[in-house]
């Protein structure tokens, strides 16, 4: 990769999801704990396009697998929707801007059931590729 000076780096904003998946999303997280992973399944199946949907499906979730599933999903969607507003590959996609947080949290959510299932290279791309968006990019902004 050759780095660009930071003047030179298209940065990528995506478009705020739709306030009514924003919002039932919402409300889906605030369930009961054994009640919370149907509800956001439910919102996702509503709001296929929702990318933060998926990144809460792939936290919630206690088997690997299925954890990859949800985060490998959200993180081509991410990409779509990243494409679709210019991002050509390059450039930066930063967490400080919470139209991107749902596509960031897919591709740390998908690095983290990588490493779950031993997919050492996976979570290597990843983690630069996080690096890479956002070179800020700090694991503990997932968990907050």
């Amino acid at each position: 990769m050759v780095d660009l000076p930071m003047s030179d780096r298209h940065e990528t904003v995506l478009a705020e999801p739709q306030a009514e998946a924003t919002e039932a999303l919402a409300r889906a997280d605030r369930q009961p704990e054994g009640d919370r992973r149907a509800a956001v399944a439910t919102v996702v199946a509503q709001h296929p396009t929702l990318i933060a949907g998926w990144a809460s499906l792939a936290e919630l979730t206690t088997d690997p697998v299925e954890s990859y599933a949800y985060a490998r999903t959200g993180y081509h969607r991410g990409l779509d929707a990243l494409r679709g507003a210019g991002w050509g590959g390059r450039g930066y996609v930063r967490w400080s801007i919470p139209a991107n947080r749902g596509a960031l949290r897919c591709i740390a959510a998908l690095r983290a059931a990588a490493e779950q299932i031993g997919e050492t290279s996976e979570v290597e791309r990843l983690h630069g590729f996080l690096r890479d968006l956002d070179p800020d990019w700090d694991d503990a902004n997932v968990a907050s």
